[in-house]
């Protein structure tokens, strides 16, 4: 009698390069689904909706910060790095949202908030006590100059000196955002270690990933030197409004050090012990975005990717700046990697901001939402993007966002974007809580909302599930190479390719008929499944308006 033959069958092997071309969906839990009543989003209303966001195709979420906070920038100061803020639920609330994502094939992305706290924060508090406590220099303490100004020219991204007074410690500290948002001091390694704490805190929990706010402010220069001014015609208002004056100097000292590499060859250190998580960082910065992205995510010992703001800036999109951004990041970053995306919570929604005008406004978004998913990178989709929703247009009184408050009427700040989702016109507040919301619901959103569009072959969020579904089919469009394609006009075309396979991909950005020529290649067969009606044949290819073309060159 011979012994039970036992098979082991193992693990299926872990992808540590899934990041590489995922679609990570972006969350703002305030503003998702509310389940307990109180007009605010949370993490159980994340866990109802989880299904939903499975069904659009995507391979991640990221959700916007749930940590405690006093919530004077919404969250994104923070409290205290290891607990969830009673608003959005628990831990063990968290812990069941990870669970039902992976159960349903979610990687799970959450924001890091490390390069400053909220002023209550209890490192902050000891810090400030005095000038010789154990966190005295975790923050960014100076002395002011022998009038009292501040110690020297640096300004906050929300308006004002990026100093506040302290009449504890007779010393300014460094604020680039609120100034109840006091700035870390990652010169002191023990800062570097806490923080690399909280993250494998969340990591141990089961998080795939993590966003990085505000990537290149976490090193100030020890020097602080004022900021040169930067000539009238270099500026830009790609990451602050025109009517902000932070727009008005060269930002060499107060962020973007090279002291940042050795950081986050720590944190990756950090990731690299775990299966397969993977960051994306946010580049803030007006001139130098592309090349920070570069090196921040150059080799394998540094963050997976990062995003600039060339595609959130209020520019609009066009074929020529495509063209110019991808080719320029190619060139700069040969073996980097970017994630790219056109809404997010700090920018007005692109829907609004470029497609406004458009002749028809839903093929519009249709084809840009397409021309995002084919380029070379990762891609994030903002909540309500695959719906059309638009800028919410806000009454005064209505607003949160101090941003916008502080630079009202001519920049009205981010609560436009940041509007609740709409699941069902015809339920109160578009299904998205019973109570009254913490920002009110759009009545133009309510036309758009899921219940209205689902199952309709014509509208924006099927095309999202479609086209998602094309994607994923053809992984030249996910981790393939990309080169350009000779195009005028409207018209943007270009070849992703992976292994055997190469795609060619030609869209019209404009509402007039375009044509691009294969130079008398007359081999051109279309691909299916995408939902667009573009067609090739006599050695070009012919767009209607919004349209575009898939298919291969023999």
């Amino acid at each position: 009698m011979h012994a039970a033959r036992i098979i082991e069958h193992p693990e299926p092997a872990v992808d540590r390069d899934w990041w590489r071309g995922a679609v990570i969906y972006q969350i703002y839990p305030r503003s998702y689904q509310d389940s307990n009543g109180d007009g605010i989003g949370d993490l159980k209303g994340i866990i109802q909706r989880l299904p939903y966001i499975a069904g659009l195709g995507v391979d991640a979420i990221w959700i916007s910060p749930f940590f405690k906070s006093p919530m004077k920038d919404f969250g994104y100061d923070v409290s205290d790095y290891c607990d969830v803020d009673p608003m959005f639920g628990t831990l063990a609330d968290f812990d069941a949202m990870i669970a039902e994502a992976h159960r349903l094939g979610l990687k799970v992305m959450i924001d890091q908030v490390i390069s400053h706290t909220a002023d209550e924060h209890p490192w902050f508090r000891e810090s400030r006590a005095s000038r010789t406590n154990p966190k005295a220099d975790w923050f960014v303490w100076a002395d002011a100059k022998p009038d009292g100004t501040p110690p020297n020219n640096w300004l906050s991204i929300f308006g004002g000196s990026a100093w506040q007074w302290d009449a504890r410690r007779l010393q300014y500290y460094l604020h680039n955002f609120l100034a109840e948002q006091p700035d870390l001091n990652f010169h002191n390694v023990e800062v570097q270690d806490a923080v690399l704490d909280a993250t494998r805190f969340w990591l141990e929990r089961g998080v795939d990933g993590f966003r990085l706010d505000t990537i290149n402010f976490y090193f100030h220069s020890a020097g602080l030197e004022d900021n040169p001014p930067l000539p009238k015609e270099q500026r830009n208002d790609s990451i602050a409004p025109a009517v902000n004056p932070y727009n008005y100097q060269d930002h060499l000292y107060d962020k973007s050090q090279s002291d940042n590499l050795g950081f986050l060859e720590r944190f990756r250190a950090l990731l690299d012990e775990y299966p397969a998580a993977a960051a994306v960082g946010e580049v803030g910065d007006a001139q130098r975005g592309l090349d920070i992205v570069a090196a921040y995510t150059a080799g394998d010992n540094r963050v997976q990717m990062c995003y600039a703001f060339d595609f959130l800036a209020p520019e609009k999109i066009t074929a020529a700046r495509v063209r110019t951004v991808l080719e320029t990041f190619g060139d700069v970053a040969s073996d980097g990697w970017s994630c790219w995306a056109f809404s997010n919570h700090d920018v007005m929604r692109h829907a609004s901001r470029w497609g406004g005008g458009e002749a028809d406004r839903t093929a519009y978004l249709k084809v840009l939402s397409a021309l995002l998913m084919s380029l070379r990178g990762s891609v994030c989709i903002y909540q309500g993007e695959e719906l059309g929703l638009g800028e919410a247009d806000l009454a005064f009184e209505d607003l949160q966002d101090p941003y916008g408050i502080r630079f009202w009427p001519e920049f009205k700040g981010r609560d436009g974007c940041r509007t609740p989702m709409v699941w069902d016109g015809n339920a109160a507040n578009g299904g998205f809580s019973t109570a009254k919301p913490w920002l009110p619901v759009s009545k133009d959103h309510l036309p758009l909302s899921v219940s209205a569009q689902e199952g309709d072959e014509a509208s924006l969020l099927e095309h999202y599930r479609r086209f998602l579904d094309f994607r994923r089919m053809h992984p030249a469009l996910t981790k393939g190479d990309i080169s350009f394609l000779a195009a005028d006009g409207d018209a943007v075309a270009f070849t992703r390719r992976e292994g055997n396979e190469e795609i060619v991909c030609a869209f019209n950005l404009g509402s007039a008929p375009a044509v691009i020529d294969l130079g008398g290649n007359d081999t051109a067969q279309p691909l299916s499944g995408h939902g667009f009606s573009g067609n090739a044949g006599a050695g070009a290819i012919r767009l209607g308006a919004y349209e575009a073309w898939f298919g291969r060159l023999a």
